[in-house]
């Protein structure tokens, strides 16, 4: 536990659940490699009835965007989905990302769309995996078009 932390349970401050803590850590990491690789931040922790997005960006770098996106243009929604884990786990962080949460983030992501107006832009769901050691990120794994959107779900471009 940090010294601020100690302070501020002594004080009878709640401090947030290091889970928590661990996130916000993660995603704001996450923001800054997504952001360094020159991809435009639009929003973070957007949610709908199905669930949350971490981060949502643009991204209109050819390359980035893969060949999957070549033809009518490169731009891109990238809807971002953040996972943290501490160094020295068994697993990948991308592991958490099963079956149930890739169909929850899909339909979050076209409740987004329809929010800003159905744009005719295409999509990708990236997996960005944050590794940390003492509360200090150590390592920062960007999976581009880590999966399809799933489920009975379509979006036309």
């Amino acid at each position: 536990m940090s010294l601020l932390a100690k302070l501020k349970q002594l004080l009878g401050r709640k401090t947030d659940p290091e889970h928590l803590r661990r996130g916000r850590l993660g995603e704001q990491a996450a923001k800054r490699h997504l952001q360094d690789r020159g991809m435009e931040f639009l929003t973070a922790n957007y949610r709908s009835a199905h669930g949350e997005i971490d981060l949502v960006f643009r991204d209109g770098n050819p390359e980035a965007a893969g060949k999957l996106f070549a033809g009518n243009g490169t731009d891109c929604l990238v809807f971002a989905e953040v996972k943290t884990r501490t160094l020295g786990q068994w697993t990948r962080p991308a592991s958490a990302v099963n079956a149930r949460k890739r169909k929850l983030l899909s339909a979050t992501a076209l409740c987004y769309l329809r929010e800003v107006g159905s744009p005719r832009i295409r999509i990708r769901f990236d997996i960005v995996e944050v590794l940390l050691r003492d509360e200090t990120v150590q390592e920062v794994r960007h999976l581009p078009n880590a999966f399809p959107l799933e489920g009975n779900l379509i979006y036309p471009v």
